[in-house]
């Protein structure tokens, strides 16, 4: 069982940065591939940028360049540096832990709002 609690969010203006950190517990992390989706109101739940095991990466094109996915197996955490801010990048994010189709865990989510 891995428990994922997300932080970070908040209100910032367009082209602002925010950091979302997501905290793991349960083992093994190191393992996990870790997500970070996010979904606006009214939409479905999408993916935005993955960081697997060996530390590869993937981001979504729409977040390419302005967002950046970290982890630290040390202390079970994987952060999500995101930069250069629109009013489009407004969601609720959520960390996301999958081993395997029967291990996959997800956090409460946070909010991140971008507005003037």
């Amino acid at each position: 069982q891995v428990q994922l609690v997300e932080s970070g969010g908040g209100l910032v203006q367009p082209g602002g940065s925010l950091r979302l950190s997501c905290a793991a517990s349960g083992s093994p992390f190191n393992l996990y591939l870790m997500n970070w989706y996010r979904q606006a109101p009214g939409k479905q739940r999408d993916l935005v940028a993955s960081i697997f095991s060996n530390e590869n990466t993937y981001y979504v094109d729409s977040v390419k360049g302005r967002f950046t996915i970290s982890r630290d197996n040390a202390k079970n955490t994987v952060n999500l540096q995101m930069n250069s801010l629109k009013p489009e990048d407004t969601a609720i994010y959520y960390c996301n832990a999958h081993l395997d189709p029967r291990h996959v865990y997800w956090g409460q989510g946070t909010q991140v709002t971008v507005s003037s």
